[in-house]
């Protein structure tokens, strides 16, 4: 009596019309789990990153963890490395010991994202091909002073979905040299100044490592942080790199944009 009533309720569950497949719905998305690295004072990268954090968790559906280097000699948090789809790297030459450069080698060959910020191009005084062979970068120091840059997006970018929602903007900081960078990179941003003029963000795909997606920019001074087109831009190289669509927690402003049937760049 009790296995034929067990058999029955089985049978009505799997026909429920309020299961997944029946219903015609995809079953909810998990945040994305985030893993920042800090670990550049002369940027006070802390407070950054920590102000871009709490940015990220209260307009998308992210995890985020920050771990800040202390110990110039070790990555704090480097096992994250085995469970976070998308790392954030905004270190400076922290050297690190030769079983954590195995292990961050080994996240480069797993194909999960990476988002690069200024100073990575020299993360790791221990591994400093990272700027070459993961980020397509040729980092060869940077200008000598402080000039206003106006940033400008190449024809071929614009409809790129990193660029999503961003408008050119201006930058303070020294711009960083990169003379030859990857074939491969899709350059997104350039900076001129009255003197000077480099390529300031490009995104990456590295085929023979599982469709790795990259992104890196040599913006990430302070004040780079504080406006909402270049932190807007950070938000979208997460989730591109993180092969996700852009999970952005709905707004009243949202909420009345799709009454009105207007979409958002979001969902663009």
């Amino acid at each position: 009596m009790w296995r034929r009533a067990i058999s029955f309720v089985a049978v009505l569950a799997l026909r429920s019309p309020t299961s997944w497949a029946d219903a015609g719905n995809d079953p909810p998305r998990m945040p994305l789990k985030v893993s920042m690295y800090s670990g550049a004072t002369e940027y006070h990268s802390d407070q950054s990153l920590a102000a871009f954090r709490a940015y990220l968790d209260k307009n998308y559906k992210v995890r985020c963890t920050l771990n800040d280097v202390t110990d110039w000699h070790a990555l704090p948090g480097v096992g994250q490395l085995e469970t976070c789809d998308v790392i954030v790297v905004f270190t400076r030459r922290v050297e690190l010991p030769p079983d954590q450069v195995a292990m961050v080698k080994k996240y480069m060959e797993s194909g999960k994202g990476v988002v690069g910020i200024r100073t990575a191009s020299h993360a790791f005084q221990t591994w400093l091909a990272f700027d070459h062979e993961v980020l397509g970068g040729d980092y060869h120091n940077h200008v000598k002073d402080d000039k206003l840059a106006r940033l400008t997006i190449p024809a071929a970018a614009k409809d790129h979905p990193l660029l999503a929602g961003i408008e050119p903007f201006t930058t303070m900081g020294k711009l960083y040299k990169n003379p030859k960078i990857a074939a491969d990179d899709t350059v997104l941003l350039n900076a001129r100044s009255d003197d000077d003029a480099e390529p300031v963000a490009w995104a990456r795909t590295r085929k023979e490592h599982h469709d790795q997606r990259v992104f890196y920019t040599s913006l990430g001074v302070p004040e780079d942080f504080e406006n909402e087109n270049f932190r807007r831009m950070l938000a979208n190289a997460i989730f591109w790199t993180g092969k996700r669509d852009s999970l952005k927690l709905e707004t009243g402003e949202d909420r009345e944009r799709g009454a009105r049937g207007v979409s958002s760049h979001a969902d663009q």
